[in-house]
C-alpha cells in the first residue's frame, strides 16, 4: 500500500461531507481506541495554569445540534438542513429520514442557536447538547 502525504489526506477528507468525516472520526477513535477532543477544550488545557474550572468553561463552548423530529413539514426542514450543512439532497433527506440524527456537530453556541430557531422555525423538534 503507497504512503499517503499529509496533502493527500487533506485533499480526501475535503472531498467527504460532514456526515461521512463525522463517520471516519468514529472509526478512527474505535480502531486506535482514543477519543477525539475538540480543539477548543485542547486550548484551554495547554496553559496550565487556569485549573479544571477554566476547562470546563471552554468545554461549553462546544454544542451538537440534534435533530429530534421532523415535523409535518419535512421538505422544509430537509432545506434548512441543506442550509445549514454542506450536505446534498439525498444526505440531507436520509438525516431527516433517520432522526434522531446529529445535524451539527462541535459548533459554537451561536452557531448552535441559528440552527435551532432555523430548524424549529421549519417545524422540527430539535435539541441543543
Amino acid at each position: 500500500m503507497a504512503k499517503l502525504s499529509t496533502d493527500d489526506l487533506l485533499d480526501a477528507f475535503k472531498e467527504m461531507t460532514l456526515l461521512e468525516l463525522s463517520d471516519f472520526v468514529k472509526k478512527f477513535e474505535d480502531a486506535f481506541d482514543v477519543k477525539a477532543a475538540a480543539p477548543v477544550a485542547v486550548a484551554a488545557a495547554a496553559p496550565g495554569g487556569g485549573g479544571a474550572a477554566e476547562a470546563e468553561v471552554e468545554e461549553k463552548d462546544d454544542f451538537d445540534v440534534i435533530l429530534e423530529a421532523a415535523g409535518d413539514k419535512k421538505i422544509q426542514v430537509i432545506k434548512e438542513v441543506r442550509s445549514l450543512t454542506s450536505l446534498g439532497l439525498k444526505e440531507a433527506k436520509d438525516l431527516v429520514d433517520g432522526a434522531p440524527k446529529p445535524v451539527l456537530e462541535h459548533v459554537n453556541k451561536e452557531a448552535a442557536d441559528k440552527a435551532r430557531t432555523a430548524l424549529e422555525g421549519a417545524g422540527a423538534t430539535v435539541t441543543v447538547k
